[in-house]
């Protein structure tokens, strides 16, 4: 059932809800700004015997009682008190179970939050735990109205640029959702070209005959065996007094079969959701178009289908990239590396960005490497790794390093016939470094040498259930400073 989200101005808007859910740490729950907030028939020794009673544990917990009137359910979600260095300090990692679990009709959401900073991780949070997308028989359309409370008087964040985050978010989230025969190339790349009209961006757009002709082997390679033509489509969003370009790059592998590598029975459903990076890319761009964002952004969408069929690229096979380097494919079902490859050797080619980020559902190894909540990401500026880990943080989209070291994991690609190979030859050798390290090959083939953020996202990007978070937008919007 999907639900419409908005963010409340006052306790004035969430009059009429079905279900009311207060949500914060339990000393903050009994603080006299939010005892203000709760429903006159509750009484308040009860509501705070609700919190004293609820253990949240690790996860936090929600205790329930039920009221005469509206709201008729009370929800209480008490926040876990414990909270690592490399957590985020909302807790906000804890909300979306929260809010699923009170989602029964129009919904009131209050946020008792530490600190305004805690903001955006929590606004975020709650849209994860409201999906749009749906391919059921019949829907009930419902609301979900939010209220940031901030203790004193602290600043919260500007709400209209929270609800252009939110609805980022969920947007990228459905169309991760989406199945690939309602979102494959040939609609995705018209969704990118209805984004830049509605934005006014300049769009670029180069298929498969375009892809091969400028020489992008990967990206042709990988979708040429589709029956919808590989892509990369270009955003480019340029204010006339931008001070620096910033350039996105995500992957866009609208299905994942593995190609002739292929994938087993089990492995390859929700493969629809390889085309998270570029997803969250987009809908990324989106926002920060529409929130007026000063930098120069440019977005690449790496768009393809990896099929079977007799066009289909062999183990064997010999790729030349856009960068110049040959590739001898070992592995077809790496493919993310080869379009995003291409990707990033054209946009620093054609742009020069000042700082390059690439998002992708890269590896499996990402999730052994640092879980199923963080990203791991391969940066060449140490500056900029460390501003990634604050954002994330701050916006709930939690990253860790994994080791810089292009000197240690170049060999693992070496090839007897070409420049590289596309997947390692030693698999327990910092798989997410080395998949992260085979785009840094090519982007030093093309003389980059400014700050790089490579973002493995594969298991972030997709909750428990399967359902696409829309993780990464609120990473890149963070880092863009728009939130």
């Amino acid at each position: 059932m999907p639900a419409q989200l908005t963010f409340a101005a006052s306790a004035a808007d969430l009059q009429g809800v079905d279900a009311l859910l207060v949500v914060g740490r339990a000393a903050r729950l009994v603080q006299p700004d939010v005892l203000a907030l709760l429903p006159a028939g509750l009484p308040e020794p009860l509501f705070r015997q609700m919190v004293r009673k609820t253990e949240p544990g690790d996860h936090g917990r929600v205790a329930t009682t039920w009221l005469d009137g509206a709201p008729s359910r009370l929800h209480v979600g008490v926040l876990p008190e414990a909270c690592s260095r490399h957590n985020a300090p909302s807790r906000a990692w804890a909300i979306p179970a929260m809010v699923s679990a009170a989602s029964k009709g129009n919904l009131g959401v209050v946020l008792a939050l530490e600190h305004a900073d805690h903001a955006a991780a929590s606004a975020l949070a709650v849209a994860r735990a409201l999906p749009t997308f749906s391919a059921t028989s019949s829907t009930v359309e419902r609301q979900a109205r939010v209220l940031l409370l901030a203790p004193g008087d602290q600043a919260l964040p500007d709400l209209a640029r929270l609800d252009l985050a939110a609805e980022a978010v969920r947007r990228a989230a459905h169309e991760t959702d989406e199945p690939p025969d309602r979102l494959g190339c040939d609609a995705l790349v018209e969704r990118a070209r209805a984004v830049g009209a509605a934005v006014g961006a300049t769009v670029t757009v180069l298929r498969r005959d375009a892809l091969r002709d400028q020489g992008c082997g990967g990206l042709f390679g990988v979708g040429r065996a589709a029956a919808q033509e590989p892509a990369l489509v270009i955003l480019d969003h340029a204010p006339a007094d931008a001070a620096r370009t910033v350039a996105w790059v995500g992957k866009g592998i609208v299905y994942d079969t593995g190609g002739l590598s292929l994938k087993t029975k089990t492995s390859m459903p929700g493969m629809k959701t390889d085309k998270a990076g570029a997803l969250a890319v987009l809908a990324a761009f989106e926002a920060a178009a529409r929130a007026g964002a000063p930098d120069r952004i440019v977005a690449a969408l790496c768009i393809a289908e990896n099929a079977v069929g007799p066009e289909a690229i062999r183990p064997d096979d010999v790729l030349t990239m856009f960068s110049g380097k040959t590739v001898e494919v070992n592995n077809t079902d790496a493919e993310g590396r080869l379009v995003l490859s291409d990707g990033v050797a054209w946009v620093v080619r054609h742009f020069s960005p000042d700082v390059l980020i690439d998002l992708a559902t890269l590896t499996g190894a990402q999730a052994v490497a640092t879980g199923k909540r963080h990203a791991a990401v391969y940066c060449s500026d140490e500056a900029l790794e460390a501003e990634a880990v604050r954002v994330g943080r701050r916006t709930g989209d939690l990253v860790h390093p994994v080791p810089y070291a292009p000197e240690l994991l170049r060999a693992e690609f070496r090839s007897p016939v070409a420049d590289m190979r596309n997947s390692v030859k030693d698999r327990s050798n910092a798989q997410p470094s080395c998949a992260g390290q085979f785009i840094g090959n090519h982007l030093a083939a093309v003389g980059y040498d400014k700050p790089w953020l490579h973002v493995d996202m594969a298991a972030p990007a997709v909750s428990s259930s399967g359902r696409g978070t829309g993780y990464g937008v609120g990473l890149l919007l963070g880092l863009a400073g728009l939130l």
